[in-house]
């Protein structure tokens, strides 16, 4: 029998492995409500999501009314406190993220998180929801100073979990750049925070439930 084709896979967090999107639009709808601007359904924000959150502030302003002098700079530092303190309120792991890792555990093989989310907040996150203890490493989109689309954040993550082949798995455009800028196969997620269908997001593979990434992985 071969042994398992991948010692370490990577995983975006936001849209990938956690449906955030509730606690992330309730945030964004906290600072809007700042600055008199109507709230954003859910499904609005989705798409917003992936550069961090300054950018998904940046994106939420600009689709009530305009980004005006100053207004960022004022009311990022509130969504983040506002969200820190309601991070995993609806915030759920996707259906099978949690079998799926299990299998990898069973393989062997280390598991980590590369995401623009700021690192601090991602481990909140993950911790809150019992995921933390489980991954060889996690960095955040603050934690080299260059985030995803550079490859630098996925190139580390294989570097801290010993080296060899790696995948990664992830639901944006920036996901897959980083991917393959570095080197690794890309799997793009068909249930994220998608802008675009995922056969349009230039991955490697798509799946469309977590039951088909350790068969896919292994085959590969």
């Amino acid at each position: 029998m071969n042994a398992f084709p991948f010692p370490t896979v990577g995983f975006d967090l936001d849209g990938t492995m956690i449906d955030t999107a509730g606690d992330l639009t309730a945030a964004v709808n906290h600072a809007l409500t700042l600055v008199d601007r109507a709230p954003l359904s859910e499904a609005a924000v989705r798409p917003m999501i992936g550069l961090g959150a300054k950018h998904m502030l940046e994106q939420g302003l600009a689709a009530t009314g305009g980004v005006a002098d100053g207004d960022v700079e004022r009311l990022y530092p509130e969504l983040l406190r506002y969200y820190e303190a309601h991070i995993a309120v609806h915030s759920t792991p996707f259906p099978g993220l949690l079998e799926a890792l299990d299998g990898l555990d069973a393989l062997g093989v280390r598991t980590a998180v590369v995401t623009n989310k700021m690192e601090r907040l991602a481990r909140i996150l993950l911790g809150e929801l019992g995921l933390a203890e489980r991954l060889a490493t996690i960095i955040g989109g603050d934690t080299l100073g260059v985030r995803k689309p550079s490859p630098e954040p996925v190139l580390a993550m294989v570097e801290r979990c010993g080296g060899g082949r790696a995948a990664f798995v992830g639901d944006s455009i920036y996901d897959m750049m980083a991917a393959q800028a570095a080197n690794v196969p890309s799997i793009a997620v068909s249930f994220g925070f998608l802008d675009r269908p995922a056969s349009e997001l230039g991955a490697d593979h798509v799946i469309g439930h977590y039951d088909e990434l350790v068969p896919l992985l292994g085959r590969l």
